[in-house]
């Protein structure tokens, strides 16, 4: 595997399983204000980075390369309410969009076709992760503040499940 390449992908690695903490931190949250949908909604997110994190570490090993793990910085802990949250969960993933997108630009600039269909799920499982977010802020925006519909709307993200992705 190309160097360059390597290093980018250990970075991503890096920032998967800061996005994994990133989720973390929200799932403590709203355990802490005892909206176990909401909570339940960051803990399927939380396992969705740890699996992310874990395809990238398993295809620089398959690729014969070296995976070098550095330390994940500390993610904000406070949110003045549910919209916040999302707010910054959207920011995130575009933010996350963006590295996977230069993660491709170096794989087409140093050949690699095998990184580019490899990193190509990555982009499209973004792509669902934005309009993901964006359904759920956009309804968090109607309702916020209406505890009813919050209540309602905690029950339903109650329901999402986390599947195991296929990566690559």
């Amino acid at each position: 595997m190309n160097e360059k390449l390597e290093k980018a992908i250990n970075d991503q690695i890096n920032a998967e399983l800061y996005s994994e903490y990133f989720y973390m931190a929200m799932y403590a949250y709203f355990d802490r204000m005892n909206l176990q949908g909401f909570k339940n909604w960051m803990n399927v997110q939380m396992q969705e980075e740890h699996a992310h994190a874990m395809g990238m570490f398993n295809y620089i090993h398959e690729r014969g390369g070296k995976v070098i793990l550095d330390k994940i910085e500390q993610p904000k802990s406070d949110w003045s309410n549910p919209v916040e949250v999302f707010e910054d969960v959207l920011k995130h993933e575009k933010y996350v969009t963006s590295r996977i997108n230069d993660l491709l630009d170096i794989a087409e600039e140093v050949n690699d076709r095998a990184a580019v269909s490899f990193l190509d799920w990555y982009l499209k499982e973004q792509v669902e992760e934005e309009s993901n977010v964006s359904n759920v802020l956009k309804t968090l925006r109607m309702v916020c503040d209406d505890k009813h519909c919050l209540y309602m709307m905690d029950k339903d993200l109650a329901s999402r499940t986390f599947n195991p992705p296929v990566i690559g």
